[in-house]
């Protein structure tokens, strides 16, 4: 219930921003947030982000940063109504460890929040094709979130969903699969550089200018500490197709990928597969220098029957993001908000997005 009403919330509100007149002649509209998956332990992944929009010439270069921010407390229906039963905040210790273990079923708790940092430079080779290379850095902590998350669930009179009986700002995984049993209590936060990734993308147009399409390829390299979680030691290779259509302050996107995850045997064991994923978006001209934008974000779960058979692990991923990008001469700012719609114990309880673009060869 709380999810469907944020959701509809965003979405409301997007419509009434969206149905205000647009100013004279504006600026190019700019495409999907180039976020990726922010689902925890996602970001170890290969991920295709949505493709660069921009118009380079040859020789040309642009640079996209993202920081993308999100809070996590995810549990399986028994740990939830464990922790409801609890008197009171506590942390979490080997007497709570061993009453989840003794729950009927798999059992699982995730708690932390995880900041992730992408440096994206993309560089024109011609007039089709382009290179660019990913760098990127993760930061996994305590939820510094957590005190406004339960202050909003009881605004809205929302479900405890377990959150009370631990305390605020720990990282907590315990993981009681038939694959896998992991634990960590009060873990120390870490962060670090994450696995670079390299990619070529070529991309046409209709000779209206109205269609816009683009292939593209992309590897990530196993050049990070797989000791401090930020690699899985695997090489990771994906394809992506994007279609994109305008009309005079309306576009719509959309973008599908497919990734070779080599898989991992960190945290709870995954093997390698091919992962879809799909992403839409619409994105509107409210004036000469903001465009909103709302996407959705579809992608397969890594989690297959031989790991648990918790159907919320299992399930596909449905996110939901809703922002805006305001341009001023070259640079391009972006804000987001994304929110899950389904599903609610396989990605997180919320996230923000943040983008910042340098385009030098803009106006």
């Amino acid at each position: 219930m709380r999810r469907g009403l944020a959701g509809l919330l965003m979405i409301t509100v997007l419509a009434l921003f969206a149905s205000a007149p647009a100013m004279a002649d504006g600026p190019s509209f700019f495409g999907l947030l180039r976020a990726r998956d922010l689902t925890p332990f996602g970001y170890l992944r290969l991920d295709m982000k949505p493709g660069y929009i921009g118009s380079l010439e040859p020789g040309r270069w642009a640079v996209d940063s993202e920081i993308a921010y999100q809070n996590t407390w995810a549990t399986s229906p028994e740990v939830e109504r464990y922790l409801n039963q609890l008197p009171g905040r506590r942390t979490l210790g080997p007497d709570e460890v061993q009453a989840i273990r003794d729950l009927p079923g798999e059992n699982y708790l995730v708690d932390l929040e995880l900041t992730q940092y992408d440096v994206t430079l993309n560089y024109q080779i011609s007039s089709a094709w382009s290179a660019y290379t990913i760098l990127s850095a993760a930061s996994i902590g305590g939820g510094k979130l957590d005190g406004t998350i339960e202050g909003f669930h009881d605004l809205i009179d929302a479900p405890r969903f377990g959150r009370r009986a631990a305390a605020r700002n720990d990282v907590n995984l315990i993981f009681d699969l038939k694959s896998s049993q992991f634990t960590q209590l009060e873990a120390r936060g870490y962060s670090g550089m994450l696995d670079p990734v390299f990619g070529a993308r070529y991309a046409f147009a209709s000779e209206t200018g109205r269609w816009k399409g683009s292939v593209e390829s992309a590897v990530k390299v196993p050049l990070a500490s797989r000791h401090d979680n930020l690699s899985t030691g695997r090489t990771d290779v994906g394809v992506q197709a994007s279609a994109q259509r305008y009309w005079h302050k309306q576009a719509l996107y959309v973008s599908a990928s497919a990734v070779y995850y080599a898989g991992t045997d960190q945290f709870v064991p995954e093997p390698a597969q091919i992962i879809p994923t799909i992403v839409v978006g619409y994105e509107r001209r409210v004036t000469q220098h903001t465009n909103l934008i709302l996407q959705t974000y579809l992608s397969r779960s890594v989690y297959k029957q031989e790991q648990t058979t918790l159907n919320e692990l299992r399930g596909t991923k449905y996110q939901i993001s809703g922002g805006f990008h305001h341009r001023r001469g070259p640079h391009l700012f972006s804000f987001a908000i994304t929110e899950n719609i389904q599903n609610i114990n396989n990605t997180p309880d919320v996230g923000v997005q943040l983008g910042y673009s340098l385009n030098p060869g803009w106006d």
